[in-house]
């Protein structure tokens, strides 16, 4: 047995009352969270960034974020996993790096991610700074053609920063460059981040399909998913920072007039209609900015849920049907 990952450290032992299975090599699941705490550092400092904390966090706030697993839920019209006991939910606990190796912690994931999608699961990826997306994509290389869906305030489409490429201003210029990521749709830019002008040009010459917070509140969600094309698997990366920070508070950069909740929740459950989710990170929350009702992990929390519900009653694991397959 390869060892990948480690049990998640206090408290909720994992996410959403899911069942702790580290075996990845071994793993027979329909829905696997993984927690990836660290990226690529810029700065030395970055080893102890709250963002670090947040995938334990979130798995803290499971009972706030659901009470119990079996009771009814209006977002999915059902309980969490819709009465199915031949479901499996698991958590495959954090990826955490080898100081002695540096960078490694990234193939391993790559290597992780790429396992629990052979063996059919669908990886829900707790970060961790947004640099995490890079080796999670690249394990869903069997894939592709993928959308990329991407909520966020900020571009992040810089080449490098601190001569470190795969850092969380990154993750989208790297995507670009994934022969298996054939479309890029960017949902709740707006304020300032680590792009310039230079990003911004690289982004419209690739053809990522730019749509502002400002545009996506004057026409509303259900047009951003009309310009997504159906019948295609997509992978959904939510930066914290592209939800407005009335629900999100705990972000480095807040910026007013975010996506809101139910937009987000209407993207999730748009995608899932659309075609087949085949992945889902959220990335960049910072605890101790939360509030008191740790409002911002009750919402990471809450999206997630809402995939695990919409997915599983599009018969994403109906094991007879196309979709079980990722057709």
């Amino acid at each position: 047995m390869t060892t990948y990952t480690v049990a998640p450290r206090i408290g909720h032992p994992t996410l959403l009352y899911s069942e702790l299975d580290l075996d990845i090599d071994n793993l027979k699941a329909d829905i696997a969270v993984l927690g990836m705490p660290y990226g690529a550092p810029y700065a030395a400092s970055d080893f102890s960034n709250d963002q670090t904390n947040a995938p334990s966090a979130i798995r803290q706030a499971t009972d706030r974020v659901a009470r119990k697993p079996d009771h009814y839920d209006f977002d999915i019209d059902g309980p969490l996993l819709q009465g199915r006991t031949d479901v499996r939910f698991v958590d495959c606990g954090d990826i955490i790096p080898d100081l002695t190796k540096p960078g490694e912690h990234y193939a391993r994931a790559e290597a992780a991610v790429r396992k629990i999608a052979a063996g059919g699961a669908m990886p829900i990826v707790l970060g961790g700074d947004h640099g995490i997306t890079t080796p999670v994509l690249r394990g869903l290389d069997q894939k592709g053609p993928i959308t990329l869906v991407h909520i966020d305030a900020h571009l992040d489409w810089r080449d490098e920063v601190n001569g470190v490429r795969e850092g969380l201003s990154s993750p989208i210029r790297r995507a670009s460059e994934m022969a298996h990521v054939d479309r890029i749709i960017q949902i709740g830019l707006r304020a300032q981040g680590s792009g310039r002008e230079a990003e911004l040009v690289a982004a419209r010459a690739y053809g990522a399909e730019l749509v502002t917070a400002y545009e996506l509140h004057d026409i509303g969600m259900d047009a951003v998913l009309d310009r997504i094309p159906d019948g295609g698997n997509y992978y959904l990366t939510i930066d914290a920072d592209g939800l407005d920070p009335s629900t999100m508070p705990a972000v480095a950069g807040p910026a007013p007039g975010g996506v809101t909740f139910v937009q987000a929740r209407k993207l999730i459950h748009g995608l899932v209609r659309k075609g087949r989710v085949v992945g889902m990170d959220i990335v960049e929350i910072q605890p101790e900015k939360d509030d008191a009702n740790l409002i911002s992990c009750v919402t990471a929390g809450r999206l997630i849920l809402n995939l695990i519900g919409a997915s599983i009653r599009a018969g994403y694991f109906d094991k007879s049907t196309d979709k079980q397959a990722g057709k």
